[in-house]
């Protein structure tokens, strides 16, 4: 077995040890992704590995590695810290500067740790979410079809060493992509 391989083992062993455990799950999985270990699961996508071993979305997945970061962020301000994922929620929405001032000012209030109050305590100091909703779930089976019928092609290109289609065409063809994504003009194309 692999380093890599034992590395995975050990990770899969955390994450299966502490589905409750939010944080260490959310760590778990950043490193699954980040080091893209879910291949030597034989996956090809960290999306697709996060669905099928752990039954969960990639929009809890990232959830769980963002909500990772916010303790991270957090612990060194004190001891105490969000014990769940539903006492983290409305602080994940926050910039990280953002969060570490409201998590001061919480604890320092003695007010009872529970979500709801965290909620109350942020919306009576009028703190505003900066993050948009998490909207990557939604998506059509049509666009998706597509998409992974582009990948295919890439993959296919990067095999061949850029022979056929040359690296340069498909970064160029990929900032046209982003460009229609981010064009604000509905009718533009």
């Amino acid at each position: 077995m692999t380093s890599e391989q034992e590395q995975l083992a050990r990770l899969e062993s955390l994450i299966s040890r502490n589905q409750e455990r939010f944080c260490e799950t959310g760590r778990a999985l950043k490193e699954i992704r980040d080091n893209r270990l879910y291949k030597l699961a034989l996956f090809d996508t960290f999306e697709a590995y996060a669905r099928a071993r752990w039954d969960i979305s990639r929009a809890h997945a990232y959830r769980l590695i963002k909500y990772c970061e916010v303790i991270r962020n957090l612990s060194p301000i004190g001891d105490l810290l969000p014990a769940n994922e539903s006492q983290i929620r409305h602080l994940a929405q926050l910039k990280p500067i953002e969060q570490r001032r409201i998590w001061k000012d919480f604890l320092a209030s003695g007010i009872e740790l529970t979500a709801q109050n965290i909620k109350r305590f942020m919306n009576s100091r009028g703190i505003k979410k900066t993050n948009p909703p998490d909207l990557s779930d939604r998506i059509t089976e049509d666009y998706m079809a597509a998409v992974k019928t582009m990948l295919e092609q890439v993959r296919l290109a990067r095999q061949d060493n850029w022979q056929s289609t040359s690296r340069q065409a498909a970064l160029l063809w990929n900032r046209v992509v982003r460009e229609k994504i981010l064009s604000k003009e509905a009718g533009d194309g």
